[in-house]
């Protein structure tokens, strides 16, 4: 059996999350200050998490394209590339992020707290593009009223739609995922009719019921989000978080997707924003603004603890090899879950589509 240990992508569910996502500064001394929190990040999640044992605090960190081609060089993970925008009815950005910190507990100051250790860490190497602190919103609802999360994979088929295995032996352990920051315009949603809103989603507003597929249209969202090839559908992980600044009249979802490939999460969302056929678009877009877009790549456990710092990166990978757009035209075993800081269980537990 392999010794490698994954991140705690399928963590439980919390009812607290911080997202943040931050660049590398361009001076060397950065990437030195970047490895070295990496070897130490496990030991500030003990520190930080030992104050609450049942705060369930756990942290992801991910690596964009040009961040890994900087810290780490060769070999890089196969499927590892910038977030390539998608044109269609509406767009799917493309935005900056060299790391990602996933940060979730139970109680949002264990989430503010390693959060700051963290950034206390890095310092002036790396400045913020975004930091979103997501909050659970009563039966595990999206800010438009929707449950979120029905059709999450559980336990071992949770396992096997994230975590990499022999397809990229190497990178074993590992996982991609895929973030984005949409924008509710919750004042033109709220004036649609309750049924309308259903045959948008696809399922029932109170009582969360898959609609049947005699009165679902083609163009619903969990339609479009259900991806199938060769006979087999084909998973992801998501923990989407609602946001909000009411004073701003900001409401929002951040979406976050894990999957053993990004294929299959850039597939969803040009299904969402070019359609299905094209033109058969996602309409919760006429009502939900994507306003960032990023791509990372999560390294096994292992992998972190290991990064030396000071170690300069063997050979640099092709920029260009990965970069393009989306238009219309176009298995490591996981440790036993005990409840711990390090990897979690979905024994037990929904997750959020």
């Amino acid at each position: 059996m392999s010794s490698t240990i994954p991140q705690p992508v399928v963590a439980l569910l919390t009812r607290a999350a911080i997202f943040l996502v931050v660049t590398i500064k361009p001076e060397p001394e950065c990437d030195d200050l970047v490895r070295a929190l990496c070897g130490d990040l496990a030991a500030l999640l003990r520190a930080v998490g030992f104050r609450d044992l049942e705060g369930r605090l756990s942290c992801v960190t991910a690596f964009g394209s040009d961040a890994w081609d900087r810290l780490f060089g060769m070999p890089k993970p196969k499927e590892l590339h910038p977030f390539r925008e998608i044109r269609g009815q509406h767009n799917a950005v493309a935005t900056p992020g060299d790391i990602l910190f996933h940060i979730r507990s139970t109680r949002m100051d264990l989430c503010f707290e390693l959060a700051t250790q963290i950034m206390s860490r890095l310092g002036s190497a790396v400045s913020t593009v975004d930091e979103v602190h997501g909050f659970n919103y009563f039966d595990d609802r999206d800010l438009i009223g929707f449950v979120d999360g029905t059709e999450n994979p559980v336990e071992q088929a949770a396992i096997d739609a994230t975590i990499i295995g022999e397809e990229d032996a190497t990178f074993a352990g590992g996982s991609y995922v895929i973030v984005q920051k949409y924008l509710h315009d919750l004042k033109k949603w709220n004036e649609l009719p309750v049924e309308q809103q259903e045959r948008i989603i696809g399922r029932t507003k109170l009582s969360d019921i898959e609609l049947d597929d005699a009165v679902k249209p083609t163009s619903a969202h969990n339609a479009l989000t259900t991806i199938v090839e060769n006979g087999k559908q084909l998973e992801i992980v998501r923990d989407n978080m609602p946001f909000g600044d009411v004073g701003k009249g900001e409401f929002g979802t951040y979406f976050i997707g894990y999957a053993k490939s990004p294929h299959r999460i850039e597939q969803m969302l040009v299904n969402m924003f070019v359609g299905r056929p094209p033109g058969n678009y996602d309409r919760l877009l006429d009502f939900s603004r994507a306003v960032t877009g990023t791509l990372f790549f999560v390294p096994s456990a292992t992998f972190l603890e290991n990064v030396a710092a000071g170690e300069t990166a063997p050979s640099r990978a092709d920029p260009s090899s990965n970069e393009g757009k989306i238009d219309d035209a176009s298995k490591s075993q996981m440790t036993p879950p005990d409840g711990s800081l390090g990897i979690g269980s979905l024994k037990g537990e929904a997750g959020h589509e």
